[in-house]
């Protein structure tokens, strides 16, 4: 071989074996990798931006107010009225409608206790004190509860009654037992006399659980005569207290016999400031007041067909059906 080329070809034979102990992957070879360059990794890293976690409100849990429950009927007043239970107690100052309670529940159409059907009249009753063409018509109701003062036994005062209506009237006809007749006051003070007391609430349900008199409720007097049944006889209205007075409009009869007295009446319902719906119902009470002084004039019992009857408390009145 030519002395110039064999230097070459041992030159290329090193080259070649060097270059093949840094290829990797090759059989029985592991090359070694060298550990990175901590700046240049902190140079090029990406570094994570730290991501806060965002702060909610507090949840607030809605509390729901359930509707209150309706009560029962307000508690009846006890038997004993204010001490004087005429026109001067009738004459309260009556709240705005606005402070009426609202009721909860279904309003009730009749009072719960007392309930008297009004019978429908086809032919209006003789106004004459005479009973008997009432017996076979309508219902005779007693009024023997004592709400007012005493009585010795019900001989000294006892009623029982009749109720009836058309378009025009509203009529009773009540029997009171009274062992002796005295009456001798007039207008205002008819009370304080053997004498008859209607109560009407002409809104019932418009008042129902409302415990003070307003103005459709009414407070009628009916003197049966004065000084006896055959003298004069007078209709009085109480309350409401702007329309106070006698009422002349009243057909009053009565009749006397034998420790008991009748007596017939036929009151316009425009006395009521009403006009009347069969198969209604309204605040009723019917009440007789009695007295034995003939050298006063004084109320010394009252008894009524409700027991609970109390002049200022209309809840504490009855009920009066329109049946037609």
């Amino acid at each position: 071989m030519n002395n110039k080329i064999r230097p070459l070809l041992v030159l290329a034979v090193l080259l070649a074996a060097t270059l093949a102990c840094n290829f990797p992957n090759q059989a029985g070879q592991t090359t070694a990798i060298p550990a990175p360059n901590q700046t240049l990794t902190a140079l090029f890293a990406v570094t994570p931006v730290a991501t806060e976690t965002p702060t909610l409100p507090p949840v607030v849990t809605a509390t729901s107010v359930a509707p209150a429950e309706a009560t029962s009927l307000p508690a009846a007043a006890t038997n004993t009225p204010a001490s004087n239970p005429t026109a001067t107690q009738a004459q309260v100052s009556v709240p705005t409608a606005t402070l009426r309670p609202q009721a909860t529940a279904t309003i009730p159409s009749a009072r719960p206790r007392s309930a008297v059907d009004a019978k429908y009249l086809n032919t209006a009753p003789t106004i004459d004190g005479d009973w008997s063409e009432w017996k076979d018509v309508t219902t005779e109701y007693p009024a023997n509860t004592v709400v007012w003062g005493s009585r010795s036994n019900q001989d000294d005062l006892a009623a029982s009654y009749h109720v009836g209506w058309d378009e025009d009237y509203l009529y009773i006809a009540v029997k009171v037992r009274d062992d002796k007749y005295v009456q001798n006051a007039k207008g205002a003070d008819i009370y304080k006399g053997d004498s008859i007391e209607i109560l009407l609430d002409t809104n019932l349900r418009a008042d129902f659980y409302y415990d003070q008199l307003s103005p459709d409720d009414f407070q009628m007097g009916i003197n049966p005569g004065r000084p006896d049944p055959d003298g004069t006889r007078e209709a009085y209205l109480w309350f409401p207290s702007k329309i106070a007075g006698s009422r002349s409009n009243v057909k009053i009869a009565s009749i006397e016999e034998d420790g008991v007295y009748r007596v017939e009446a036929a009151i316009p319902w425009s006395n009521f400031e009403m006009d009347p719906v069969s198969g209604a119902h309204y605040g009723f009470a019917l009440s007789v007041s009695d007295n034995d002084d003939e050298g006063s004039n004084v109320q010394q019992a009252m008894v009524s067909n409700v027991s609970t009857r109390n002049l200022g408390d209309p809840t504490t009145w009855g009920d009066l059906h329109l049946v037609k």
